[in-house]
């Protein structure tokens, strides 16, 4: 990225907007966010990560963590502990109620707010690290997001993406069922231009996250790929058999962190 980096990182995303005639005729929102993909109540142990790493050298021996678009608070109980009080931002009611019982299954005091970021973001108390994890992607008005995170920050702010859009896993699929190209950008590494423009000392760290046991079933990952191409559920058996035929997919996840004044 050159120029005006988040005009040309609001562009990239506007590029992965569904054509219109394939959304009107689609029997479910595609914009799906399942719970279930953001459980984390089967888990004995998080994997640990350079984004939880960040996160826990920010915090030293004890402290404070919020976790915006905590889902179901992979990143911010990775940090349990030292975290001492956890704070979950979320849109989605569902996701703070199972971070919430996770908060206290781990027996650590948390609070939650309901509502977008950063549009909530007065309504939430400062933390010594922010965490934001595979948020990026889905905030066109990138400047405003990044500088309330740092606003929250008494010490640092930590950030994981995919380096490539998360839907980009997706352009086989749309090109099988649908004879159409899909974007390949923005990436990681656009995203931290954009952080670099606010004036931030960002710290790129890439990472390949081992394989974790699929959380879902097959039928479920049939309905979810599914509803994402919108499709019908007379197509399902068609989804299944195109998915059997791809091999696993590998994701390099990107750690962007920055420590505040």
């Amino acid at each position: 990225m050159s120029g005006d980096v988040f005009a040309q990182w609001r562009e990239a995303l506007e590029a992965w907007r569904i054509p219109d005639e394939i959304l009107a005729q689609a029997p479910e929102s595609p914009w799906i966010h399942p719970v279930e993909l953001f459980d984390i109540s089967a888990l004995d142990a998080i994997p640990d990560s350079p984004s939880h790493r960040a996160a826990r050298a920010g915090l030293g021996d004890a402290g404070t963590l919020l976790d915006v678009g905590c889902g179901g608070g992979r990143a911010a109980f990775a940090c349990v502990p030292p975290a001492t009080h956890v704070i979950g931002v979320d849109h989605q009611p569902v996701m703070l109620e199972r971070f919430a019982a996770m908060a206290e299954r781990r027996g650590i005091t948390c609070e939650t707010h309901v509502g977008d970021w950063p549009d909530v973001s007065d309504q939430v108390p400062m933390a010594d690290v922010v965490t934001c994890h595979h948020v990026l992607f889905n905030v066109q008005d990138l400047a405003p997001f990044l500088r309330a995170l740092s606003a929250h920050a008494r010490k640092r702010v930590v950030v994981e993406v995919p380096m490539t859009h998360p839907l980009s896993d997706l352009n086989v699929w749309w090109q099988h069922f649908w004879g159409i190209e899909r974007p390949t950008t923005p990436t990681a590494l656009d995203a931290a231009a954009c952080i670099r423009a606010l004036g931030c000392d960002v710290h790129v760290e890439e990472d390949e996250p081992s394989a974790t046991p699929a959380t879902i079933d097959e039928d479920m990952a049939v309905r979810f790929m599914r509803i994402r191409l919108c499709l019908p559920a007379s197509r399902d058996e068609e989804v299944r058999a195109f998915m059997r035929t791809l091999p696993p997919r590998s994701r390099t996840n990107v750690t962007l962190w920055w420590d505040v004044a």
